[in-house]
């Protein structure tokens, strides 16, 4: 009875440690978003401070050179994303006759299975009653803005914090390796450093990879649509070849930039033609240049990786698609250097 009692509130224990964890990784989900996007954003950014530090420069003035190219790059990116969102976003008047037309057919068909269904499942009525109606208005940008205005500020003001985080990671990094190493007992730092050197240059393979891949798929699209002659193809072709990286749900999403884009010019062969190039694209990334550039240094099972990208995306929402394979990369490491992890290492692990 004694030892039923203890192992009880053992597994107790264990089970209200792992909700507070849970809780804590939920309520604090802004906080670890931003601060694990600079991580990676520092990752991408350290090969250029480094290759300043051997031209003489101070690391200091290395990391503030590399967080304003940063700056610049991104906001470059977003004006001229920005320019040509808003000449799509004209531009869809045009498409509505189109639109409200397939629109059409398909609320047409949907209300004859409608009609069918419940002429089989509803049993005749001799009296009908009125239902009643409720019109409620159309939410513009102003009430949208007022009711999420508060969520906004907090999304702004956590972007904002992100340049000086990648400035403070890349100038203080060797002090950082440092100070996390000596947080281990003697006996453990040199696994502790092994550990981490693993877990950095996973990351860095990571995120260089899926650059590489991402500009692939870019190239490749942007050729395709623009023979297809969908407008503004270099938009859609970025925006399609980067989605089609994240996990399963990528090529779905990969398909909504150029059948937009082509709504007025595209006939059923050319969309057609865009599904196969996307789904193409998606299948020879996944199945043979992403296992060659990134999963060398992942190594993780699919189940693994699908349960993964569950977990962190009803977690985090879209941002969980993205910091996933990092999270569970890093946390196979760490599992495969301590002895009574391993067996998870293995399970995650291929």
């Amino acid at each position: 009875m004694l030892h039923a009692s203890i192992k009880a509130g053992s597994v107790a224990q264990i089970v209200v440690a792992v909700v507070a964890v849970l809780g804590l990784i939920y309520f604090l989900k802004l906080v670890l978003i931003t601060t694990l996007t600079s991580t990676l954003l520092a990752f991408l950014r350290k090969p250029l401070v480094d290759q300043l530090g051997r031209r003489k420069v101070p690391r200091a003035a290395g990391s503030l050179i590399a967080v304003l190219l940063m700056l610049a790059l991104v906001a470059g990116l977003s004006h001229f994303f920005f320019n040509r969102a808003v000449d799509f976003a004209g531009d869809v008047p045009r498409y509505s006759s189109k639109l409200r037309a397939t629109v059409g057919k398909v609320r047409s068909q949907t209300s004859k299975i409608e009609e069918s269904t419940r002429a089989v499942v509803t049993p005749p009525q001799k009296d009908e009653k009125v239902v009643p109606v409720r019109v409620r208005a159309q939410p513009g940008i102003s009430q949208f803005l007022s009711e999420s205005g508060s969520t906004l500020i907090e999304i702004l003001l956590a972007i904002s914090f992100v340049p000086f985080l990648v400035f403070f990671m890349l100038t203080w990094k060797d002090h950082a390796h440092l100070a996390t190493v000596h947080l281990f007992p003697k006996e453990h730092r040199l696994l502790a450093h092994r550990t981490i050197a693993r877990i950095s240059n996973m990351i860095r393979s990571f995120l260089v990879g899926n650059v590489v891949v991402g500009l692939v798929n870019s190239t490749v699209s942007i050729l395709v649509f623009w023979i297809l002659g969908i407008k503004y193809f270099y938009f859609m072709g970025v925006i399609s070849g980067f989605v089609s990286l994240i996990p399963y749900l990528g090529v779905f999403i990969a398909l909504l930039p150029p059948l937009a884009g082509g709504i007025e010019s595209l006939s059923r062969t050319g969309a057609l033609m865009v599904a196969i190039t996307v789904v193409g694209l998606h299948v020879v990334t996944m199945n043979a240049l992403y296992p060659k550039v990134v999963g060398r240094r992942l190594r993780l099972n699919p189940l693994a990786v699908t349960l993964a990208l569950l977990f962190w995306a009803w977690i985090w929402g879209a941002m969980g698609l993205i910091l996933a394979i990092p999270i569970v990369g890093a946390t196979k490491i760490i599992c495969d250097h301590v002895d009574s992890l391993r067996g998870l290492g293995a399970w995650i692990g291929e």
